[in-house]
């Protein structure tokens, strides 16, 4: 499998998601500029975090037109692949790729921290490694990451088993104290009815490496290499 990774004026995990991807998963890969109009025949496309043109208007509002998106959406609309992490998931929110959209966490301010995940479904690419209820650490790091839906969306979600991931507790217990910034239904990601468009606040990417102390979000890409 083929991956790309865009960057955008004000990225900062592109090379974290390229590090992964190739030097701890030996995958080939590729960076994509935001000014491209080519994917350079990826399978798979990565929108990682950062604060794409400084977040202003909205965080992704100015990403999702910049000329990359266009080859990026109609891709997905072939049925490819498209993952969006933390700003990339507030980028694919922008473009309709996903349900809902994000908005400024409930205390107003920027959050750094590890939070724990409860893996909500095994029937997606990303999750398929994992089971249904397993409870995974991985950081997060955002001012806009409270996911907001509508009632009717997100009955949608739930029914169509679209909901990847809630933060819950070390114990897996879905509750307020467990959600860090407000998030609807304490949703942390989420995917696509067709499957094959994911986005997620947290960063998987910055909980690969060993070096690191922990390896959790190394799960969620390995659950991808299944399909190769």
């Amino acid at each position: 499998m083929k991956f790309g990774v865009v960057t955008f004026p004000g990225s900062n995990c592109d090379f974290d998601t390229i590090y992964a991807l190739r030097d701890l998963l030996g995958q080939e890969v590729v960076s994509l500029w935001h000014k491209d109009t080519n994917l350079q025949g990826v399978d798979f496309v990565f929108i990682p975090g950062g604060f794409s043109y400084g977040d202003y208007l909205r965080s992704g509002a100015i990403a999702r037109f910049s000329p990359i998106m266009n080859e990026v959406i109609a891709h997905a609309n072939r049925g490819g692949y498209v993952m969006g992490i933390c700003n990339g998931f507030q980028i694919i929110t922008e473009a309709g790729l996903v349900d809902g959209a994000l908005r400024h966490n409930d205390s107003r301010k920027f959050i750094c921290k590890n939070v724990y995940l409860r893996t909500e479904t095994n029937q997606s690419l990303i999750t398929q490694g994992m089971s249904r209820g397993e409870v995974i650490q991985i950081p997060i790091a955002h001012g806009e990451g409270n996911f907001y839906a509508s009632e009717d969306t997100l009955k949608r979600l739930n029914d169509d088993d679209c909901v990847l991931f809630r933060y819950c507790d070390a114990h897996g217990q879905i509750n307020a104290e467990a959600n860090p910034n407000g998030a609807c239904e304490n949703i942390a990601g989420i995917t696509n009815k067709k499957r094959n468009v994911f986005g997620m606040m947290p960063h998987p990417e910055r909980a690969s490496d060993p070096i690191l102390g922990n390896t959790d979000g190394l799960r969620i890409l390995e659950s991808i290499l299944a399909l190769v």
